[in-house]
């Protein structure tokens, strides 16, 4: 009888600018683990938060900042029709994110004089060998001098009982700037650092890409040719079947 499948291999190098924002600020042991999850994708199913991200970008769309409105937005999530334990437990976690930011989303220190836009789903773009997914949830943008104007974007990131680490957070603020300088934009826009930011639905706290932006872009596009360089070598996890 044929063992069940319980990874994908990834055969060319890949990874989200999410992961890559941890891999960066990782110990070398934990860089091992990221890369093999990266590589090896586990087949079993594993918890989503795409309910609790939509009901936070609509709630900072709508610009109303008022708690309640989420507080409802997590109580329809925990109570939605579910088929199997699993979608039950999906929706308790994606309620308990919702619920989170609820409490700390009227004292966000987010940058000042912005528009919001709906995120979007950049091509992948390659980095020295190394695919780079890239999703921000929004899009963000304002006025700058010389009728230029100056655009970024937001990424939410979430642990239950956990703030983000602020390593972490700098690095992935400073992939979102790097990426938008490298995708490009209009011949009137400019890629504003101070407004691509991290998120911490946890804390509420916005990180802003850190004055060394650029250098720790740098950095990462080193890593980027270090990943993929390894990627070959990156051993299966014991007793995978791929």
């Amino acid at each position: 009888m044929e063992e069940k499948k319980t990874h994908r291999l990834v055969e060319k190098p890949q990874m989200s600018a999410r992961f890559l924002a941890d891999y960066m600020a990782a110990s070398d042991q934990a860089r091992r683990t990221i890369l093999r999850s990266c590589k090896y994708r586990a087949i079993a199913r594993i918890v989503q938060h795409d309910d609790a991200k939509l009901a936070i970008t609509k709630y900072l769309l709508d610009a109303k900042f008022d708690p309640t409105a989420l507080e409802a937005e997590a109580e329809y999530i925990r109570n939605k029709i579910y088929d199997s334990d699993f979608e039950k437990d999906c929706n308790e976690i994606n309620a308990d994110y919702v619920d989170r930011f609820s409490k700390v989303s009227e004292n966000l220190n987010l940058p000042k004089n912005f528009q919001w836009a709906a995120g979007n789903t950049y091509p992948s773009q390659e980095i020295n060998g190394l695919k780079v997914s890239f999703a921000p949830n929004l899009l963000l943008s304002r006025p700058g001098k010389k009728n230029l104007t100056k655009v970024g974007a937001m990424m939410l990131r979430y642990k239950k009982g956990s703030v983000l680490s602020e390593e972490v957070a700098c690095f992935q603020s400073s992939i979102i700037h790097g990426l938008m300088c490298s995708y490009g934009v209009e011949p009137e826009q400019e890629v504003d650092p101070k407004i691509c930011v991290t998120l911490d639905a946890h804390s509420g706290t916005a990180h802003c890409a850190p004055t060394n932006a650029v250098s720790r872009f740098n950095n990462v596009k080193a890593a980027c040719a270090t990943i993929a360089d390894a990627w070959d070598n990156i051993k299966a996890p014991s007793g995978a079947v791929i």
